[in-house]
């Protein structure tokens, strides 16, 4: 129910990220900063309530909270077609729409990666992970093909709406699981519960990444590839629209042949795992996909899609396993009673990069030219590796070897954390 629900919701998503930079560019006629700010505003809420979302979600049952984020979204992206159907769509709204659902998105993402393992055991966690994976690769194929025709044919605000019925269908398929949340007792003081303060719960989280030197690379370089990243992404769909003049259905099929690397990558991110080992499958995985972005800037301005569609290509495929095998590996170092803070932790640290770097993408677009901006964006991401590279994490080789050393007590060294003892 979770694989088949997701599926039908990011396929939806893929939608609403090409729609709705278009709905700005072509229906509002937003400015290059403006476009920045728009996709900025669908991640700075990782800045902003990030850390709390991992306390809430390590105390309430995650698929509640999973079921309220889906409805949410359903809903504030809904009003974008009504608005738009009675001539009152504004830039202020997307904002605010962008806003919302990126809250929403953010405690449904921590409940979401904290879920997984009440679903599945350990051994089970990179494959469970790589069938995910693999459903969201192919919505990403699917997706943009389908959101550049029907922006074509409908227009981008009616195009949204396709997005709203997916959460709607998401959160119907959350409701028909019947797992309990695998949730910790309170802490016990006399016995009667103890109020734990919340930047106390906050900080147990960020310290245990912090401290967790696997954790802590893997941290720095996601933050670093999102980064530049959120560059590349804000001004994207703006260079390739009008830089180098391609229509919304040619972009959409451009992005879908190029995600093509990541249903690959997601097929085999498991065996790859296995094959050299978790940690130089992290290593390698993230230093070619983040250097395929490089292909984008490169493109000429005649005949640019066999650039852009192979950039995509390798990115696609290298994020895709970077982060089926470092997400696994999370999992299993991470004890039980932190799973929620430790995912938020780590969500606010690299996505919290992302609406910077679409701010600062829309600024160097603005002053420097769209080109010159998707060179810095580019050439920074292809940087990432480096933490990894200069960390323990390519000595790693299975998850099962993790979870056993962090039952010793070898992985995080001593980290005091209040509540029960560490669970395989």
């Amino acid at each position: 129910m979770l694989w088949g629900g997701q599926s039908v919701s990011r396929l939806g998503s893929q939608v609403s990220l090409l729609a709705l930079p278009l709905l700005a560019i072509a229906t509002l006629h937003a400015t290059t900063l403006q476009v920045g700010l728009l996709s900025a505003s669908e991640t700075v809420p990782f800045l902003l309530v990030g850390l709390p979302a991992g306390v809430v979600v390590d105390h309430l049952a995650k698929r509640r909270v999973m079921i309220a984020g889906d409805a949410g979204r359903a809903l504030v992206l809904a009003s974008i077609p009504v608005a738009w159907a009675a001539g009152a769509l504004t830039m202020a709204q997307l904002f605010v729409v962008a806003l919302v659902s990126g809250v929403l998105t953010v405690f449904f993402d921590v409940a979401y990666q904290s879920y997984l393992p009440d679903l599945i055991t350990a051994p089970q966690l990179v494959d469970g992970n790589g069938k995910l994976a693999t459903t969201e690769s192919l919505a990403q194929v699917a997706g943009p093909a389908a959101a550049g025709a029907l922006v074509q044919v409908v227009g981008a605000a009616l195009a949204v709406l396709v997005d709203a019925v997916s959460f709607a269908v998401s959160a119907f398929a959350l409701l028909g699981i019947r797992v309990e949340d695998r949730r910790p007792p309170a802490p016990e003081v006399g016995g009667a519960s103890r109020p734990r303060l919340l930047l106390s719960e906050i900080g147990e989280g960020l310290r245990f990444v912090f401290r967790e030197r696997h954790l802590r690379s893997i941290t720095a370089c996601t933050a670093t590839a999102n980064l530049f990243g959120g560059m590349t992404a804000a001004i994207i769909v703006l260079y390739l629209y009008r830089s180098l003049h391609l229509g919304p259905a040619v972009i959409g099929t451009a992005f879908a042949i190029g995600s093509v690397g990541a249903v690959g990558a997601s097929l085999v991110a498991g065996r790859l795992g296995v094959l050299i080992g978790i940690g130089p499958a992290i290593l390698w995985s993230a230093a070619i996909g983040n250097c395929g972005d490089l292909l984008l800037p490169l493109a000429p301005q005649v005949h640019p899609l066999p650039f852009i569609v192979a950039g995509l290509f390798v990115a696609g495929a290298g994020t895709v396993a970077y982060n089926v095998s470092q997400v696994s590996l999370r999992q299993t170092l991470c004890p039980l009673q932190l799973l929620g803070r430790m995912n938020a932790s780590i969500r606010f640290l690299v996505w919290g990069t992302l609406p910077v770097g679409g701010v600062l993408g829309g600024i160097l677009g603005t002053t420097l030219g769209l080109h010159a901006a998707l060179w810095v964006g580019c050439a920074g991401g292809a940087t990432a590796f480096l933490w990894i590279a200069c960390s323990p994490v390519p000595g790693l080789r299975t998850t099962a070897e993790t979870g056993a050393r962090l039952q010793l007590g070898e992985v995080a060294g001593p980290v005091e954390v209040e509540g029960p003892e560490p669970t395989a």
